[in-house]
């Protein structure tokens, strides 16, 4: 019976670690949105390449996505923290399975609970005294990204995985 509850917790963090990733993902995704939509139209796109305060409209529908398809449901919504300088989310699962029959009395109709961050890194490494009205080179993780305001092509641009990874922090 030991077993069963470990293994409900166990789907618990695993939902928890799954529906974070996904709010951290979507947020991202939004952030490139973002910036693309921001290069050429001002002096501050610039700022957007340091992955702060990314938008994360979509983060706590992302996030119960992933919990619901892993036997859990989110509570409270994707929360936006800070993880070693770099933005990310908390999210609380709970399963939607109770641990079940058990050898501790009262414990059958209990569910199981977990939560997870996943943060937003930026990747890119650029001068930031750059001119944002001229031509940028960005070296993310070694793969170079040139940018030009005047010229710029949505559809040039790379992937977000290319200029933001997403991992677990906690």
């Amino acid at each position: 019976m030991f077993a069963q509850a470990a293994s409900v917790r166990n789907g618990a963090q695993s939902a928890a670690d799954a529906a974070a990733l996904a709010a951290a993902q979507d947020a991202r995704d939004e952030l490139v949105e973002t910036l693309t939509g921001a290069i050429g139209q001002g002096d501050d796109w610039l700022d957007w390449l340091n992955g702060q305060d990314p938008p994360g409209g979509g983060a706590t529908a992302a996030a119960q996505a992933l919990a619901s398809e892993n036997g859990s449901t989110v509570q409270g919504g994707a929360e936006p923290v800070v993880r070693d300088g770099y933005p990310g989310f908390r999210v609380a699962v709970e399963t939607t399975d109770t641990v079940g029959a058990s050898i501790i009395p009262g414990t059958e109709g209990m569910h199981a609970k977990a939560d997870a961050i996943a943060v937003i890194q930026p990747r890119c490494d650029f001068n930031p005294d750059a001119d944002p009205t001229l031509p940028i080179e960005l070296d993310c993780d070694g793969q170079i990204v040139n940018i030009d305001p005047v010229d710029f092509n949505p559809g040039d641009f790379p992937d977000a995985s290319v200029l933001f990874s997403v991992y677990l922090a906690e």
